[in-house]
């Protein structure tokens, strides 16, 4: 399917690994140009220079998205260079599980407010688009009562608020939003490949509650990410896209 992205670009926070990566290397594969962020200028690097020439244009920069100026120049930046943004996908996350004031403090600063600054820095930039496009990254933590149901999920939780109630607001401007909660996502250095180390215990109880017997790849979120983001996607907002792999039981209407 041509997800008629060619000659696009999109803008995601957090391109260097997991999820992120494999939404950067989604999104140049079907044509669109790709800014990206993270906070380690060795993978940064190291990522812009795998993903050059594999697609359009791809641009990385080392950034903290807990620093709302730092988003602000980014926004600015990529704009400038690309001559326009039509997407943008916030997917980094503090991952703070632990109930801590601290976890607190930076599930709220990194995965809502680093939401928040990004929308608000783009949208400029977005009501010029004739296919404009918000997508966060929720979880299923969010949707349903779980192990990271303290500053984590609460976090994607109000992540999830916050997309729809944008997406009634920017409908008129035909500016899209939605957000997109994986289930538990596998891949090399990522949680779960620490938790199967650290407590195999817990790594198999986790993969006894999913009936496919496995967990998600991040291709598998990624794929879900860029086709929700695409044009061809173009009466779809407000809504939230769970792949899980049939984890999560609630039913949701």
């Amino acid at each position: 399917m041509d997800l008629k992205l060619e000659g696009r670009t999109a803008l995601v926070t957090g391109g260097t690994r997991g999820i992120g990566r494999s939404i950067v290397e989604t999104f140049l594969a079907e044509g669109a140009n790709v800014g990206f962020c993270a906070r380690t200028a060795s993978d940064v690097e190291a990522t812009t220079e795998a993903l050059s020439g594999t697609g359009a244009d791809v641009a990385g920069t080392t950034m903290d998205v807990g620093d709302g100026a730092a988003i602000d120049a980014w926004v600015k930046d990529s704009a400038a260079r690309f001559g326009a943004i039509d997407m943008i996908v916030s997917n980094v996350s503090a991952l703070a599980i632990e109930d801590t004031d601290e976890n607190w403090e930076a599930s709220l600063k990194v995965d809502l407010m680093g939401t928040v600054r990004l929308v608000k820095a783009a949208l400029s930039h977005l009501e010029k688009s004739d296919a404009a496009s918000i997508v966060a990254i929720s979880s299923v933590s969010g949707r349903e009562v779980d192990f990271a149901s303290g500053p984590y999920g609460t976090a994607k939780s109000a992540i999830t608020a916050y997309i729809q109630g944008l997406a009634y607001q920017l409908a008129g401007k035909g500016i899209r939003a939605n957000t997109v909660s994986p289930g538990n996502t596998y891949f090399p250095g990522g949680v779960w490949e620490d938790i199967e180390a650290g407590n195999p215990e817990f790594f198999e109880v986790a993969m006894g509650l999913n009936p496919t017997g496995r967990m998600g790849t991040p291709q598998e979120m990624a794929a879900g990410v860029v086709f929700l983001a695409s044009p061809v996607s173009s009466f779809t907002t407000g809504t939230n896209l769970v792949i899980d792999g049939a984890l999560t039981r609630g039913i949701q209407f």
